[in-house]
């Protein structure tokens, strides 16, 4: 696996494995990398011929300075994983190489209409605009056939889709299914920070989600099945940003349905909060 730390030296190597027939497939991620990242790395394999993987903990999407500090560092563990999935390229910027301009310099602002102000948009504001900036950069050094994340994220992914019509790159995006541990518990970066007792009661995410899938597919009214979720999870002693149905209009708009039948798009199951005391937020979703 070839490891580049500018840009400079990542463009020339991309430029001459294009001239050569390469089809390029991207993995941006934050590191401190789990079997969900590596699942996309494996997916880049199978549909394009060189796969590159970049890790930068990006300070522009962190609206809480704290939650930043505390993002988990694994760098030498993430190049092992990396080697052994079978990625090709890794990209590891500092934050100097990525922001020359200056973290305060004036930065583009991204129209992304709805997709901002609701859900992780409300209760993180400025955060899709770091998204947008960052994943900017990132496609403009790379300039992939097909970029890939994962559905855990799903408005950053709706967010990332919107992104590449608004700056009309070509890149292809495919968005990959969520990987979960045996007990149901979405895979995720925050999770080490968890206690062990945190992390038992975790799946109590999952079991709210699951319940919200199965009742609403049975016909189950939405405001009922919406409102036993809630307390299900607050019994678990879980303090919700959200925790919502949602259907997805045309690929970048949000929707609340009243009903299952009013939905004009899929639906899914959201949710972000936090344990009582402690300090990290977790999100997941499950389509409907």
């Amino acid at each position: 696996m070839y490891l580049f730390k500018q840009q400079k030296d990542l463009r020339l190597f991309l430029e001459t494995a294009r001239q050569k027939g390469s089809k390029i497939g991207f993995v941006p991620t934050m590191g401190a990398l789990h079997q969900g990242h590596l699942s996309l790395i494996h997916e880049a394999r199978q549909h394009t011929s060189l796969v590159v993987c970049s890790i930068f903990v990006n300070p522009t999407q962190f609206n809480d300075p704290a939650d930043f500090e505390k993002y988990p560092v694994t760098i030498e563990k993430d190049i092992e994983l990396l080697t052994g999935a079978g990625a090709d390229v890794l990209f590891l910027p500092s934050v100097a190489e990525m922001y020359p301009e200056g973290l305060d310099a004036p930065a583009p602002h991204y129209d992304f209409g709805e997709l901002e102000t609701v859900l992780e948009g409300a209760h993180r504001p400025g955060h899709f605009q770091g998204v947008g900036r960052i994943v900017h950069k990132l496609l403009d050094i790379v300039q992939p056939d097909q970029l890939f994340m994962g559905q855990k994220d799903l408005q950053q992914c709706l967010v990332v889709k919107h992104l590449l019509k608004l700056i009309g790159s070509p890149a292809e995006m495919i968005i990959c299914p969520t990987l979960r541990e045996p007990d149901g518990l979405a895979m995720s970066s925050r999770n080490v920070r968890l206690s062990p007792a945190e992390r038992t009661n975790a799946v109590a995410l999952f079991k709210a989600l699951s319940y919200i899938r199965d009742n609403v597919r049975e016909g189950k009214p939405l405001p009922e099945v919406m409102t036993a979720a809630r307390l299900q999870l607050a019994s678990s002693k879980f303090e919700a940003d959200y925790l919502d149905l949602i259907a997805v209009k045309d690929g970048n708009t949000i929707t609340y349905p009243s009903s299952a039948a009013s939905a004009p798009g899929p639906m899914y199951a959201v949710v972000a909060a936090k344990m009582q005391g402690s300090p990290v937020r977790l999100i997941d979703n499950m389509q409907v």
